[in-house]
């Protein structure tokens, strides 16, 4: 009876014993594999996720320390991993994310929105000009799809992956397009996702006020760049935006992110490295009550300050009196030209203008219609464009001619109008005061038929080698993109399949045949001139400074190019030449009553145009370079003008930067009081 009852207790007890381990079975299966990610996820947010904090990016600055590009403060929605629904929990993910979505929709706010398919009349089909985009989306690292698959296929797998079978197909892709860039931007524990950025105002206090419906949702202040005067300089200042794949894969051992911003064009592209700041860092966890807390533990280090060698007075005042004269000019094409000034004895570019431009602080906003544009406004004719330089090119032959002794001040060249060269007769169609004319007055009355005569003597090699001493068809060196330009030759005619005639060097002397040079370059050419023959290698940047401007970074001190040797008589010929243009000649500035006195020399070259009717037509375009006080030059300019009817209609741009730049005028800018000295 007792060996009964003592079976039955042992029995009872196994059994209970058996419940027991069953039930921490239970229990560690539950938090091993149901729940395990929440627990990590708690634990992590107990001990801390380490998040990085946005460096603010260094400011640009113009030489008189006037801010040019600066941050200002705005919002981000990002979503932090840890307390954002796990991909175990896929409906209540696919909630919260059509939920913000609605919410966006309905405030008007945009969200980022990468995915390359669009519903199309009710059918997914890709996007135009995304197949980087695409190749993401169908690659081994997402979908794991075929090449040829369509956005049909894709739409298909995505709403099976993600579970979206019972949304809309509009609304299936939106939620979609999240997670795919989710997976681009690596979403995981201290990389948060920024669902949206520079929101309003409104979409931030309704999350913060509804942050229970928004687990795992944040709303962080960020930086945006911003703008002094988006049309000042737009060309030059360039663009920030979001790092691409290529530019991560190079730079994420330099410290950046998948999620950071990098220059993209201009000034904040090519001083990148000085204008990054240093990431700081944040703990974020949960304290005792279970609140979302986060502790800076690095501070974030902002970027350094550059400055800039433009002027910001004198280049507003540029674009404003390029613009505006061409308009008054009444071109034959659609309004276009450029500006370029340079101080002529440190190679720092003062101005820099294109005209047709746009506001880089909506360029984004713009871009669609910025590219679509049939004037280019996003193109910079001051560096990239090259044209037929026509008579400005005149001073450059004269001292060839003058330094091969093949002239001097007091020879002279009879002009009828006509110069033969074999069976071709090459014309000029000045009236000159007298047909004996000199260097200095075949300079001022821009006498064709000398140059013919100089070409000809000379040959197009020797031309070309005092025209390489000057820098025509050659880099400034300015640090950013640029033309080369053409100077033309028998081998670069080789070069484009193309044979050299002997009427190209006649041609060569009055600046045509295939001679193509941008404005920068008929600038520094022209400064070369002025300031005795030395080239200078062009910059925009002074110098970088640190955040608090009280520490020089780096300075550009001025370098030479090239001493061209020229004898100060060469120059003072081809100078007093310039000199009657800018006083008696045809861009004469007396009319203007100028501060100072001005040289110059005009130029028209022909160009073939089109019509809207596809009917050609002959058209011009009008330069000149110039230099200021004639008789002793700070600065140098060229002003290029598509459509202009000749160079001397080009003339009261120039006068209108003289001006301002030698006139006493209160509104030139000031250098700001804060921090200590820029130059």
């Amino acid at each position: 009876m007792n060996n009964k009852i003592f079976n039955i207790r042992n029995k009872i007890i196994f059994a209970v014993f058996c419940c027991v381990l069953a039930v921490f079975a239970v229990c560690l299966i539950k938090v091993q594999l149901i729940d395990g990610d929440i627990y990590a996820k708690e634990a992590e947010m107990v001990k801390g996720s380490i998040v990085k904090v946005q460096a603010a990016r260094g400011e640009i600055l113009d030489r008189n320390g006037v801010p040019l590009v600066g941050n200002r403060q705005g919002y981000a929605v990002n979503f932090i991993y840890a307390s954002f629904p796990s991909e175990k929990k896929q409906n209540e993910r696919n909630a919260l994310v059509y939920k913000i979505i609605k919410l966006f929709e309905k405030n008007g706010q945009e969200w980022i929105d990468t995915l390359p398919i669009e519903i199309k009349n009710g059918v997914p089909v890709f996007k135009e000009d995304s197949a980087s985009s695409i190749s993401f989306l169908k690659g081994n690292d997402f979908l794991d799809m075929n090449e040829y698959a369509t956005a049909e296929n894709c739409m298909t797998v995505l709403i099976k992956k993600y579970a979206l079978e019972k949304y809309s197909l509009e609304d299936a892709r939106n939620i979609a397009s999240v997670y795919y860039n989710m997976k681009r931007m690596l979403f995981g524990t201290g990389a948060p996702y920024t669902f949206a950025e520079d929101v309003s105002d409104e979409i931030v206090a309704l999350i913060e006020e509804n942050y229970e419906e928004y687990e795992g949702v944040e709303v962080e202040t960020s930086l945006y760049r911003e703008y002094n005067d988006g049309t000042l300089a737009p060309h030059i200042l360039g663009t920030v935006g979001a790092i691409d794949a290529e530019e991560y894969k190079t730079l994420k051992d330099k410290g950046y992110s998948i999620t950071s911003d990098i220059g993209k064009s201009g000034i904040e592209s090519v001083m990148e490295s000085y204008l990054k700041g240093s990431d700081g860092y944040k703990t974020v966890y949960r304290d005792s009550n279970g609140n979302l807390v986060s502790e800076i533990t690095t501070k974030p280090i902002q970027g350094n300050s550059v400055v800039l060698t433009i002027d910001s007075g004198l280049q507003k005042v540029a674009a404003q009196a390029l613009e505006e004269e061409i308009f008054e000019m009444k071109t034959d094409t659609a309004p276009a030209g450029a500006v370029v000034v340079v101080e002529v004895d440190t190679g720092e570019v003062l101005a820099s203008v294109t005209y047709p431009t746009y506001d880089i602080s909506t360029y984004t906003d713009d871009y669609e219609d910025l590219i679509k544009a049939p004037n280019a406004p996003l193109w910079n004719r001051a560096l990239l464009s090259t044209y037929a330089p026509g008579s400005t090119a005149k001073p450059s032959v004269a001292i060839a001619a003058l330094e091969e002794k093949e002239i001097n001040v007091n020879t002279t060249f009879y002009c009828d109008t006509a110069f033969e060269y074999g069976d071709h007769v090459f014309r000029c169609n000045q009236s000159h005061a007298s047909r004996y004319v000199n260097v200095v007055e075949a300079i001022n009355e821009s006498c064709n038929t000398f140059f013919y005569q100089m070409a000809n003597v000379l040959g197009i090699d020797k031309m070309n080698q005092y025209r390489t001493l000057l820098g025509l068809g050659e880099k400034t060196g300015v640090e950013l993109p640029e033309a080369e330009g053409v100077l033309d030759s028998p081998a670069y005619r080789e070069s484009i399949e193309q044979s050299w005639q002997s009427g190209f060097t006649i041609q060569s002397g009055i600046g045509q045949a295939g001679n193509l040079f941008s404005p920068i370059q008929l600038a520094n050419y022209c400064a070369t001139i002025a300031n005795g023959g030395t080239r200078y290698e062009l910059h925009l940047v002074k110098n970088v400074k640190n955040a608090e401007l009280t520490e020089t970074v780096y300075a550009k001190n001025p370098k030479i190019a090239c001493e061209t040797g020229f004898k100060s008589e060469t120059l003072d010929i081809v100078k007093q030449g310039m000199n009657k243009v800018g006083s008696t000649g045809y861009c004469s500035f007396a009319f203007r009553n100028l501060p100072v006195s001005a040289a110059g020399k005009t130029g028209t070259s022909q160009v073939i145009r089109t019509r809207a009717n596809g009917e050609s037509f002959v058209g011009n375009n009008g330069f000149l370079i110039s230099y200021a006080p004639a008789d002793n030059p700070q600065i140098a300019l060229c002003v290029a003008v598509e459509g202009a009817s000749s160079g001397t209609s080009v003339a009261p741009i120039a006068a209108r930067i003289y001006e301002y730049y030698f006139g006493e005028n209160d509104n030139k800018t000031q250098i700001q009081s804060e921090g200590t000295l820029i130059v």
